[in-house]
């Protein structure tokens, strides 16, 4: 699996650019904080969009199947978060 690294900027199906905010790795899976690059740019003072993805074994992106696992996910990007 390549490494993904926070900067990085992918698109998606729908042609949008999106941009890794952070990357954690929780009990042997990596999971990434992203967040659409025009939102990012854009200086707004209303709250941005974050997703929480999970990085599969082929380093393909896909959706965090249940609750529990995302506030998991959503609780550690918090701490990364508070850090910075």
């Amino acid at each position: 699996m390549e490494n993904i690294e926070v900067g990085e900027i992918f698109t998606n199906d729908q042609g949008e650019e999106i941009e890794v905010l952070a990357v954690v790795n929780m009990e042997g899976t990596e999971y990434v904080a992203v967040g659409f690059v025009e939102d990012l740019q854009e200086e707004i003072e209303e709250d941005i969009d974050i997703f929480f993805l999970k990085v599969n074994q082929d380093g393909d992106f896909t959706a965090i199947e249940s609750d529990e696992e995302f506030e998991r996910v959503s609780s550690a990007f918090d701490e990364i978060m508070k850090e910075d």
